[in-house]
């Protein structure tokens, strides 16, 4: 009945140490989130400064998965790209192994234990007695003294279980023993979907006596390798972005494992000819030292290969079909402000695709352009306006909601300027065949090279100064090409079927530079909304 009831106590320990992780992290990303989301778009600029601002973001809000989705978040957004990107995975590997340095010193060291009731206490007075940040500290503060709650009753358990609990059957000092205990680590993880609480498990059971040291770090590296099966769930349903992301932080960490396991004797040895005796003293010191250590080296090692450790993974994930809605993750419709982001820049991208296939319609000799398969543009804007359709916000944020109905009557017109591309393409060359109407379509087409030259270089303001005189010009000399065309079929100088192509021609022209110039417009209003 003893082991029973210790059992009890350790599940109950680390149930009261995962709800104070819990309760910490989520005021801390309340207290920090937003500042953590600016620093990590703003100090991102190469993959060691995406190393550094990743390891210093999860150390602050404790939580590497609120700092890798906000950077795959980044990502689908197209605001980061995914080799900065694989920096702040990288570094959040090394932010995690702060809560095991937090557990040791302030757990095993310390004991602040005997406090954590006070503090909790105090945590919650603030939390049910303010508001705003002080509140959310408070909930931070009471998260902070349930984790060492949660250890001192673990730490009491544990040490009860020492007659009855036996790992000698799982010796450390063999690649077997070791490759058992790393699947344990991994399975624990798997279980409670949590490495920190994994670490302080191991650690609560190094500090009572249950495991040695050889033992306690080959869990921590099972731990670790665990903590990707929330990356591979990640990326169920996901864009090509999101898997790359997720498989990435995968094949990361098993590297990283494979280096570690390798470090394990190394290790040792280096502290018993330091400081002989010293490791069995501060067993706790030691692992969080090498949990910390075999993190720290794998991003040193990996960082001056990481742009072929995204090439990599480029091949490993392959983009398939279009790319142009690579970046409507739905995951981001959790933040939709990056939803709406993606949208804009996939927008931009359908925009860019349908030029270019105005310019192949109506030019001479299009200037580095190709022929779009329309079937595809047609379906990706179809997923582009169910995205739209997603992405839900209020009245009251008003920024988000007048970018939102920019682009909805962008994409409005971007499926209109599809339908003129896909059924009435053949006007575009009607149009040529008539002497009367080559002066509009020669300055159609000259203007539509033009206008794609601009969108390449993301001239937007020329963009929609340019429509908007082409669609004047067209709008102005319709109605006279119009009397023109049938005063010529009276005359008898053109069929009646000539006439009809004429006058389907000048509407389709009409269309088109209707279409081009609202679409500028809307893009303009979107831009404004985004504060660009």
């Amino acid at each position: 009945m003893q082991e029973f009831h210790s059992l009890i106590l350790i599940s109950g320990g680390l149930g009261l140490f995962l709800l104070g992780m819990i309760i910490m992290t989520d005021g801390l990303k309340k207290l920090a989130g937003d500042q953590i989301r600016s620093a990590l778009f703003h100090f991102t600029q190469t993959p060691t400064s995406g190393a550094l601002t990743g390891a210093i973001s999860t150390a602050i809000v404790q939580s590497s998965s609120a700092t890798t989705v906000a950077a795959v978040g980044f990502v689908g957004a197209g605001l980061m790209t995914f080799s900065n990107a694989l920096g702040v995975i990288f570094g959040a590997n090394i932010g995690t192994t702060m809560t095991g340095w937090m557990v040791a010193l302030l757990g095993f060291k310390f004991s602040i234990d005997t406090i954590a009731m006070p503090i909790i206490l105090v945590g919650v007075l603030l939390r049910l007695f303010s508001k705003g940040k002080v509140a959310q500290t408070g909930l931070a503060i009471a998260g902070f003294g349930l984790i060492f709650v949660g250890i001192e009753t673990m730490q009491a358990a544990m040490a009860g279980m020492r007659d009855f609990i036996d790992f000698s059957q799982l010796p450390a000092n063999n690649l077997i023993g070791q490759l058992q205990l790393l699947v344990l680590g991994l399975t624990f993880t798997l279980i409670t979907q949590s490495s920190s609480a994994g670490v302080a498990v191991t650690l609560t059971a190094l500090f009572t006596g249950m495991i040695e040291f050889e033992q306690a770090a080959a869990l921590v590296i099972g731990m670790d390798v665990g903590t990707t099966a929330t990356s591979i769930i990640a990326t169920i349903g996901g864009t090509v972005g999101a898997k790359r992301t997720g498989y990435s932080h995968v094949f990361y960490n098993l590297i990283t494992a494979i280096m570690a396991l390798m470090l394990i004797t190394p290790y040792t040895l280096v502290w018993e000819y330091l400081a002989p005796g010293s490791l069995q003293q501060n067993a706790e010191i030691a692992l969080v030292g090498f949990h910390s250590l075999f993190n720290l080296l794998g991003v040193i090692l990996i960082l001056p290969f990481t742009k072929q450790f995204a090439n990599l993974m480029y091949k490993l994930v392959p983009q398939t079909g279009s790319n142009y809605i690579d970046r409507l993750d739905k995951q981001l419709l959790q933040t939709p402000e990056l939803a709406l982001t993606a949208a804009q820049n996939t927008l931009l991208d359908l925009m860019r695709a349908l030029v270019n296939e105005l310019n192949y319609l109506t030019g001479k000799q299009p200037l580095k352009t190709f022929h779009s398969d329309l079937t595809q543009l047609q379906q990706d804007l179809d997923q582009t306006q169910y995205y739209l359709d997603a992405i839900h916000l209020n009245q009251n944020e008003s920024h988000l909601w007048k970018r939102l109905i920019s682009m909805i009557h962008m994409l409005d017109h971007l499926q209109r300027l599809h339908e003129r591309c896909e059924e009435e393409s053949d006007r575009a060359k009607a149009s040529k065949l008539f002497p009367t109407l080559q002066p509009t379509s020669n300055r159609m087409a000259e203007d539509i090279e033009k206008l794609l030259q601009q969108i390449l270089q993301g001239d937007w303001a020329a963009t929609l100064k340019l429509t908007e005189e082409l669609n004047q010009f067209i709008e102005r000399d319709a109605e006279f090409y119009r009397h023109k065309m049938v005063d010529r079929m009276g005359q008898g100088e053109i069929s009646a079927d000539q006439c009809w192509d004429s006058l389907e021609a000048i509407r389709w022209m009409k269309r088109v530079s209707n279409h081009l110039y609202r679409i500028s417009y809307h893009l303009q209003q979107m831009l404004l909304s985004s504060g660009k």
